[in-house]
């Protein structure tokens, strides 16, 4: 008579509580296999002592990213700096011969003129910087749709 009560009861009452011992075995089980498999991601590089070259990639290998914003007056900025646009053509154009790869990412008020995007566009692509994405803010997805509609 497992689980019944003392005192010759029925053996068919409703068994209302919870064992939580199997749920404790399982995360202790769960947690120990997350402790060894991190341990073992971790120690798969082996310290050492590099050997310079003259030849070799030097610091950072992700490619230079600029950010280029335009606020609500026009005012062009180049990582938070307030640069004209020739300044910033030239400084795309000094990063571009350091790394071909130098991307940009295009921050625009959206209450400027569409034109000025696209000059900026036209000086990045000039300086053949053609890896370059639009930031903007994460709207509603339940698909509103447009208000001209």
């Amino acid at each position: 008579m497992a689980g019944g009560t003392l005192g010759g009861g029925e053996d068919d009452e409703i068994i209302t509580d919870i064992n939580v011992t199997p749920l404790v075995d399982v995360v202790l089980v769960l947690l120990i296999i997350l402790m060894v498999t991190a341990t073992a991601i971790v120690s798969k590089t082996i310290q050492v002592e590099l050997p310079e070259a003259q030849t070799g990639a030097q610091g950072d290998t992700t490619p230079t990213t600029f950010a280029i914003s335009i606020d609500a007056e026009g005012q062009l900025y180049l990582d938070r700096d307030p640069v004209t646009m020739d300044e910033m053509r030239a400084r795309v154009r000094a990063a571009h011969e350091e790394d071909p790869e130098v991307r940009a990412i295009i921050a625009a008020d959206g209450r400027i003129q569409h034109e000025a995007v696209i000059r900026v566009i036209d000086v990045l692509r000039q300086e053949q910087v053609t890896k370059f994405a639009f930031n903007v803010r994460p709207g509603d997805l339940s698909g509103g749709g447009d208000e001209g509609e």
